[in-house]
């Protein structure tokens, strides 16, 4: 991975000039018990620095008493347009009456008929419900970021990116857009599409405009599991190599490296269609004294949302 535009972020947060800063954050944050279980107790033993939760889902409820029983919880909004599970599925806040719905009701099921078919407005209200729904709640919200790139337009080209950092600065919250396009072939780009990085940069220097605060770069490890079902089947310690490479690879700046750790049981194999073992073994990574080992060996600073907030806010 190539390094990215520089940043002043790592210095506006107190560290030196050339830091590698890391912010190691859970996705889907009440997305079912399985995720609660296991990113709940990976908060308070210290091996994560945030989660964000998902707010329309079944679970949501669980996770946002428990973000806001712990005061010490770095916990944000993973802002939903998407529901893309078989088996289990979720509906907006607003009601089904808008156009952030498929012919079942649902929020759809990709990235692509959201950039094809919502109506700007209907976005606005749905990811403003899910903000409040969260302060309601008692959480005291960090930070917010987006569910499958949904806002980012990187399918189509067509972005609610106005929208959600119009959002973020109403709350006066940093959000997750990264400045550089490096590591966004997970979410389906091509980190070397000129277009892609004139879009970032204008958005990045929207954010800016609005006194938003974005971290340097957005990085995970594959979503799913290589050779799942069959003898090839990728294995944990190949998932650790991985991981390790990815955490040797980072750049100064403030990297976001986002995972999706969960209890892999039969209940998380009853909701998700795929990758079950993927997200347990994510969980396992957290509480690696390898990882951890390498984490100090690199000399990577490990921040959180919430210091981003601070930054935002002048209070730091």
């Amino acid at each position: 991975m190539t390094a990215g535009p520089p940043s002043d972020l790592v210095e506006r947060l107190g560290l030196d000039a050339g830091a590698r800063a890391i912010i190691l954050n859970a996705d889907d944050f009440g997305m079912c018990r399985a995720a609660n279980r296991a990113v709940v107790p990976l908060l308070a033993g210290g091996h994560l620095d945030s989660a964000t939760v998902m707010v329309p889902c079944a679970w949501a409820p669980d996770a946002l008493a428990a973000a806001a029983a712990d005061p010490g919880a770095d916990v944000g909004v993973h802002l939903v347009l998407t529901s893309e599970w078989t088996r289990y599925r979720w509906r907006p806040l607003t009601g089904t009456g808008t156009s952030l719905v498929d012919g079942a009701g649902w929020f759809p099921a990709d990235v692509e008929a959201v950039e094809r078919h919502a109506d700007a407005g209907d976005v606005v209200a749905e990811l403003t419900a899910q903000v409040d729904a969260a302060l309601a709640a008692g959480v005291d919200v960090s930070h917010l970021d987006n569910h499958m790139g949904s806002v980012y337009g990187l399918v189509t080209g067509r972005s609610f990116l106005p929208q959600a950092l119009e959002l973020a600065a109403s709350y006066r919250l940093p959000f997750r857009l990264p400045r550089s396009p490096e590591g966004l072939d997970v979410l389906g780009a091509d980190p070397s599409s000129p277009a892609l990085v004139q879009a970032l940069g204008a958005a990045a220097a929207a954010a800016d405009a609005l006194g938003v605060v974005v971290p340097d770069r957005l990085w995970t490890h594959p979503f799913e599991l290589a050779g799942e079902g069959t003898p090839d089947e990728e294995d944990y310690e190949t998932v650790k190599a991985g991981f390790v490479d990815l955490l040797r690879a980072v750049h100064p700046g403030v990297t976001e490296i986002f995972l999706h750790p969960m209890v892999d049981d039969d209940e998380l194999r009853a909701t998700v269609d795929r990758a079950a073992p993927k997200r347990g073994y994510e969980r396992r990574l957290l509480t690696d004294p390898d990882v951890a080992a390498v984490v100090a060996e690199e000399g990577l600073v490990r921040v959180g949302w919430r210091d981003l907030r601070a930054v935002q806010r002048g209070e730091r």
